[in-house]
């Protein structure tokens, strides 16, 4: 039982952690499953670079949508900001020959001013937040078609970069790209370093700690997994590796994960949406922090319109169609509660892949795009649905089952004090254990 305990502890321990592995395990088996399938082409390089470049700008907008989410919001406007976004600075630098470096600047300004816009309806006017999205949505899409004229609009060159530019090549001719070996070196390294000040930081603070071995193992199985992607992206056709949209997201889910487990605005997040009135008395400042989420999330959908555009070659009138829907299904996918208060940037990523290889594998498979929706939409249902019974049952959620023979038996309350087991879990502020 003792091994058990460990074992647990090495997938994060922690209810979150639980969700997290679920959810790694769940994404690991439809891997798999579609790699059968497919006769091996799911984890083929070429497939993964297509993969990562398709589905980067995506994972983009889980970031900012989760943060969202915990704060007890919803955004339904991304999709057109986004494309308002990516016409705006198309039109920069197909009209007015703006610079493509400053016209990026130029687009996440433009997002931060429509997020600030709608922050300032749902933080200080108190409009749901569902309204002003709706309303938003609408706005930014007709603004996106008479920007354009329902045309498109190319894009320079060098602005394409961000979307379709890859690692470059460089150094000695090994058989690989050296960009992307330097990559998933620091990855590595990253990886021990990580695991090294956590179990220095719980020795000065006289906490428990797991037992060498299970940080060792740890490390190993992370490493090997880099290490095995690592690989397989570097080994592409020659011109192609790992793809520079791919790069941002990583620094991306890097920054947003410390932001959101190490830093006070990222607890402040998770207390607003666990219970605003209790945060309010504890000092939160509860509408700043509804504002700047609100802001954040149409800043990162500025960036991930653009990401969009640039590997399109051009800005149109159909760009961010239902770019809300995948967004918002990787969200709770990935382990977020509807309520509010409960939910991770990287499970959020472990959601949207989930989707993403789902979609690639049909789609390898030659299934109809009709069909893809359909079980894209089943299984979003399944998931949330069974989640939600379990929980209302007292039962495990959904990837609480792939992990309950690791639980600890559940300590009694000491006499004498009342029960938590009433309150409801809505009144409760979450935050995740690091």
């Amino acid at each position: 039982m003792k091994a058990l305990s460990d074992l647990k502890r090495m997938f994060g321990g922690g209810q979150s952690g639980g969700r997290q592995f679920g959810m790694i395990f769940s994404l690991v088996a439809i891997v798999l499953l579609f790699q059968f399938l497919t006769d091996g082409l799911t984890l083929s390089s070429g497939n993964l670079i297509q993969l990562v470049s398709q589905y980067s700008y995506i994972l983009i907008l889980a970031i900012g949508m989760v943060m969202v989410i915990i704060a007890g919001h919803i955004d339904l406007s991304v999709g057109s900001v986004a494309a308002f976004c990516g016409i705006v600075v198309a039109t920069a630098m197909q009209d007015w020959g703006l610079a493509w470096p400053l016209a990026i600047l130029l687009g996440l300004a433009v997002g931060a001013v429509i997020g600030a816009w709608q922050g300032f309806w749902v933080a200080y006017v108190g409009v749901p937040a569902f309204i002003v999205t709706l309303a938003g949505m609408l706005l930014f899409r007709g603004g996106n078609q008479y920007i354009g004229n329902a045309d498109t609009i190319p894009v320079p060159e060098g602005f394409r970069e961000i979307g379709a530019g890859f690692l470059p090549e460089w150094g000695p001719d090994t058989g690989y790209n050296n960009s992307t070996l330097l990559l998933g070196l620091l990855l590595c390294l990253l990886i021990a370093v990580r695991e090294y000040r956590l179990r220095a930081v719980q020795s000065r603070m006289r906490s428990e700690m797991a037992p060498a071995w299970v940080s060792l193992v740890k490390v190993g199985l992370l490493v090997a997994v880099v290490v095995y992607f690592t690989l397989l992206f570097a080994s592409g056709r020659v011109g192609t590796s790992f793809p520079v949209s791919g790069v941002i997201l990583l620094v991306l889910v890097l920054v947003y994960s410390f932001v959101t487990r190490s830093t006070i605005f990222g607890r402040h997040i998770y207390a607003v949406g666990g219970n605003a009135h209790a945060a309010e008395l504890s000092g939160v400042k509860s509408r700043r922090v509804n504002f700047f989420v609100m802001m954040n999330m149409s800043v990162l959908a500025s960036l991930a319109g653009m990401i969009f555009v640039a590997r399109s070659a051009a800005s149109g009138p159909q760009d961010g169609l239902n770019w809300e829907l995948d967004a918002i299904a990787a969200v709770f996918i990935g382990g977020a509660a509807v309520a509010g208060g409960v939910g991770t940037v990287i499970g959020s990523i472990i959601g949207g892949l989930v989707m993403a290889v789902l979609n690639n594998g049909l789609q390898l498979l030659g299934v109809g795009a009709d069909r893809v929706q359909i079980i894209k939409g089943l299984v979003l249902l399944a998931a949330v649905a069974l989640d939600v019974y379990n929980k209302k049952q007292g039962r495990p959620s959904i990837t609480g089952y792939l992990t309950r023979s690791f639980r600890r038996p559940a300590t009694p309350e000491p006499e004498g004090l009342a029960p938590t087991s009433g309150t409801p879990e809505s009144a409760r502020p979450t935050v995740p254990t690091p």
